[in-house]
């Protein structure tokens, strides 16, 4: 009997004001769709992987366009390589990227990667979070969690 795990990874979302004069009107906020990887095989020889996003959206730009950062943190394994999912004390590695091809590790910017986005007022721009777990981690059945936190900077 093949043994099935459910993994979600939420995406918590937070947003920041730029405390400068120039941008005291500008306001941003993030909406998330969180990584849900579903059924992990302990068994299958390919990585499971999956998809959430992270939407921006600034008003208060007028016709200009503004370059937001927008960062990911490490989540409750406090390291970006590997990040890890949770159920109780049990562990499973996995890891968000930039890329479809699972090469550009999503940080924030010093352990890790952050992706920059340039923004137009009132339009929200979607970024798409490309996720991994490496097969072949022996793990007990159940559901496993992380909770990141999106951070945006302009």
């Amino acid at each position: 009997m093949i043994s099935r795990w459910i993994i979600l990874v939420a995406i918590l979302a937070a947003s920041w004001l730029a405390p400068l004069a120039a941008h005291a009107a500008v306001r941003c906020s993030v909406t998330t769709v969180g990584v849900a990887f579903g059924l992990y095989d302990v068994f299958s020889s390919t990585p499971l992987v999956s998809a959430g996003s992270v939407s921006v959206r600034c008003i208060g730009l007028g016709t200009g366009i503004e370059l937001v950062s927008v960062a990911l943190s490490t989540g409750g394994s406090g390291s970006f390589h590997p990040r890890t999912l949770f159920r109780g004390s049990d562990r499973l590695n996995y890891n968000l990227y930039l890329d479809p091809g699972h090469s550009q590790i999503w940080g924030d910017g010093t352990g890790g990667t952050l992706r920059q986005v340039s923004v137009s007022n009132n339009q929200p721009v979607t970024l798409t979070i490309f996720g991994r777990i490496p097969p072949g981690q022996d793990v007990s059945a159940g559901t496993y969690s992380d909770t990141i936190v999106t951070t945006i900077d302009f």
